[in-house]
């Protein structure tokens, strides 16, 4: 599979690309719009492949501005809207990009130059002078995806234009039904990697990519209008949006008859979430995958079938795609069937690395040895079993959690909490119901005044929104005297959580 190739097929089609609310762009206008913009690239870089940050939100020009950067010779850095600036900034001093591509307003910062994709008369008026050897190549990095870091510092993974290649040559086989000019809802922000699968997916087989803003995800009865009127083939979320959806019990294959598959990833999807999916919708098959923002999005699959639900009381995550192979290890030994540690992934999707994260690198992404050829390998830090043959997902081994699809470390949230006056210390754990993460906790030692707990816990949630997004804001503050801690000095997490029990 090459991604560009393909979209070059589709270069002179009318059919629609993306469309969101009032919004939309052709596979023509994508090919040629990004071609201009591409050369504006090409002209003012020159020599220059620096990653290019592209802001924004949901708007279709969103595709020229990585399709521009791609076809010039640049990865792409997606940054949403919904990120506080303070580590909008945080991105931008990593990357340190020639300037900032954007589709939405955005305040200026240092001396980088802002460029507005829809209004840049100079990017509009230039004559194309690309060709595919401006393209990124194999091995060079196609986008780089920004995460929760430990340190409050969002590390930059780096996924090289073969990993998207081998990733969506896989993708597209999920399934039973050909996804030739289907609709694909978009739910995940782009800068969130499980908008890769529903992005690339669709445009590789001149499908419509079809995209719910974030405000109206919120709204029950602006959702349920859309998605009626969607024509949505290919459902593409975390399970927590399906759940959603499900509270309604409109949500069936009334309202969505051309609804034929469901492709899952980001955190656990449960039994009762499948089942009901398959009771409501029987036309629609429903895939479980797996995989973290390092490996390309997800690595495993599974067809949970009546058989499958019936078989497993947890759902298992799959088998591994081709050009992949996942072991469960403790420490360097490798752990056999049935026995638990930790899930390293190897093959041909394993991030470049984080950019400029020496540290990161070294700690998380080594070579092993298959067959004697040494391939890349990532520790992802979640905990595993295999039993059938089928890969099993139990947590994470460090501190590290998934809410509602979002990846995040707990010492991400601790570190943004003490940058707020008065908050002496913060420990912050994850609420499970049903072994799902629900929401997350704080403990806090607060030393200035309090009126009342209601009002201080306001007061600490609306100063965090301007260091963190809001999915990273504790649902609840409990104000203490005193963090508990263990033997080894630090803050006895375990105690806290049978405090919230």
């Amino acid at each position: 599979m090459n991604v560009l190739e393909e979209l070059y097929k589709y270069k002179g089609s009318n059919n629609i690309a993306m469309v969101c609310n009032d919004n939309s762009i052709t596979y023509k206008e994508l090919w040629e719009e990004s071609d201009k913009l591409a050369s504006y690239i090409k002209v003012n870089c020159e020599d220059d492949h620096t990653p290019i940050v592209v802001y924004g939100h949901k708007n279709p020009r969103m595709l020229v501005g990585f399709l521009g950067c791609v076809k010039s010779g640049h990865a792409y850095v997606p940054v949403d809207i919904t990120v506080p600036r303070s580590r909008v900034e945080s991105i931008i001093d990593t990357v340190k990009p020639p300037f900032i591509l954007t589709t939405e307003s955005l305040d200026s910062y240092q001396e980088y130059k802002i460029i507005n994709i829809l209004e840049d008369k100079a990017i509009q008026s230039t004559d194309p002078c690309i060709n595919q050897d401006d393209y990124v190549k194999d091995d060079s990095v196609y986008y780089i995806i920004f995460t929760s870091g430990s340190s409050g510092v969002p590390k930059g993974v780096q996924i090289t234009y073969s990993d998207l290649n081998h990733f969506v040559e896989w993708g597209v086989t999920l399934g039973r039904n050909e996804k030739l000019n289907k609709t694909f809802m978009n739910q995940a922000p782009f800068s969130f990697d499980l908008s890769v699968m529903d992005l690339y997916l669709s445009l590789v087989t001149e499908s419509c990519l079809y995209s719910l803003e974030k405000s109206v995800q919120s709204n029950y009865k602006v959702l349920f209008d859309k998605l009626k009127n969607s024509g949505i083939n290919v459902w593409v979320s975390t399970p927590s949006f399906a759940d959603v959806c499900l509270a309604d019990a409109s949500f069936n294959q009334d309202l969505m008859p051309g609804l034929e598959l469901f492709l899952f990833c980001g955190e656990t999807l449960s039994n009762k979430t499948a089942e009901s999916l398959l009771s409501r919708f029987p036309k629609a098959q429903v895939y479980n995958t797996y995989g973290p923002t390092e490996s390309t999005v997800a690595v495993t699959e599974v067809d949970v079938t009546e058989e499958v639900l019936q078989k497993y009381s947890v759902l298992p995550v799959g088998k591994a795609k081709p050009g992949t192979e996942i072991i469960i290890m403790d420490g360097n030994e490798e752990m056999p069937e049935g026995e638990k540690g930790e899930i390293v992934i190897i093959g041909n999707t394993v991030s470049a690395g984080y950019i400029n994260d020496e540290h990161g690198n070294q700690t998380k992404f080594f070579t092993y040895d298959i067959n004697g050829v040494n391939q890349p390998a990532y520790r992802t830090g979640d905990k595993g079993y295999y039993k059938d043959g089928y890969l099993f997902y139990c947590g994470r081994i460090d501190l590290q959690i998934k809410l509602h699809g979002y990846r995040m470390e707990l010492e991400d949230v601790e570190s943004s909490l003490m940058k707020v006056e008065h908050v002496e210390k913060a420990v912050v754990i994850p609420v499970y119901e049903n072994d799902v993460v629900k929401y997350i906790k704080a403990f806090c030692i607060y030393s200035g005044e309090m009126e009342s707990d209601f009002k201080t816990q306001k007061v600490i949630k609306n100063k965090m929104k301007e260091f963190v997004p809001d999915y990273m804001i504790p649902r609840k503050i409990q104000f203490v005297k005193e963090i508990p801690m263990n033997v080894n000095g630090k803050a006895d997490r375990k105690k806290l959580m049978e405090i919230e029990k």
